[in-house]
């Protein structure tokens, strides 16, 4: 079976090589989860976003699997998009039975060890998620409970699934929106697994209260900019002075939208200004707004004003 062309990653996304990004796990028994799983996998993922310590998001198809997956320096989060099928998973004398179906989830802790028998092919996307980001999403929000994940076998969850199946589409992209997007669906994904699975009840105390009118604007001339300026979230929330989690709050209380979806809006408000004053393509809006293909950009514009970015032109001049 052939497979699509990856994206060439960005320089800042992944080091030359695997042996050099493998040097920030934390052990030598413990590799980096994409690392670990393209060998267990024996293949390449369909999509990925990583960042230099390996940890991201990738999407895998795979053929079926009976091996041993070793110990790896992320949490590996998955959500599973395939058929239903039965499979296993063995730790030590401890056997799992499970099906494998949409709306379940699998957590592989970071450091555990076991072995998968998957029957049929498996198409999944998987988040590599860091403890130290675990553990700054527990301290931002103020969480009183331990952050020690449970191991998961097609663990019903499809609030959590549906969340990483997002993430998807945006791994081509490798602008500033899908980034941010990414950025901010890890934050999110992250308290969610605190949430439902940690083992224990997790309390977030209520944030109130937007930003300053200053910080606010700030902010916003950031996210406006056509400079290279870093419109990161880590970015955004170190300039504002608080942490990724409040920020995002914060952000929402003073504007109604989320950084991303603030950012989204505005380029399609650019874009509507682009088409209707100027005669350019809708390729050339496309890439001039940052969107990785004319067809991801005429789906975000549908979404928003129920027309093409053509039918939406012909219709205002």
């Amino acid at each position: 079976m052939s497979k699509p062309n990856l994206r060439a990653p960005l320089q800042e996304d992944l080091p030359a090589t695997p042996e050099a990004r493998q040097s920030s796990a934390r052990s030598a028994e413990e590799r980096l989860a994409d690392v670990e799983m393209a060998r267990v996998l024996r293949t390449t993922p369909f999509r990925m976003a990583l960042d230099a310590s390996g940890a991201g998001i990738t999407h895998w198809k795979h053929e079926p699997l009976h091996d041993v997956v070793g110990p790896m320096s992320h949490h590996v989060i998955m959500a599973y998009n395939g058929s239903i099928q039965r499979m296993e998973r063995r730790s030590g004398r401890s056997v799992a039975i499970g099906t494998f179906r949409p709306g379940v989830v699998i957590i592989i802790p970071e450091g555990s060890s076991s072995r998968w028998d998957i029957p049929k092919p498996v198409d999944v996307v998987q988040l590599y998620l860091p403890d130290t980001t675990l553990k700054r999403v527990a301290e931002e929000a103020e969480s009183v409970t331990a952050t020690d994940l449970l191991e998961r076998t097609a663990h019903p969850d499809p609030i959590t699934s549906r969340l990483l199946l997002s993430a998807a589409d945006a791994l081509e992209g490798a602008g500033a929106l899908d980034a941010l997007f990414r950025h901010q669906l890890t934050d999110l994904l992250a308290t969610r697994l605190l949430v439902a699975h940690t083992g224990s009840t997790t309390t977030f105390q209520p944030t109130t209260g937007g930003l300053s009118p200053k910080v606010l604007l700030r902010a916003i001339e950031r996210l406006r900019s056509d400079s290279d300026d870093d419109v990161s979230l880590a970015a955004l929330a170190s300039d504002a002075g608080l942490s990724r989690f409040h920020f995002c709050r914060a952000f929402k209380e003073s504007t109604g939208l989320s950084p991303h979806a603030w950012l989204r809006q505005h380029r399609l408000e650019q874009a509507m200004t682009m088409l209707r004053d100027t005669d350019a393509s809708v390729i050339s809006v496309a890439v001039a707004l940052g969107y990785s293909s004319q067809t991801a950009f005429a789906a975000a514009f549908k979404r928003l004003t129920g027309d093409t970015p053509s039918d939406w032109r012909r219709r205002t001049r």
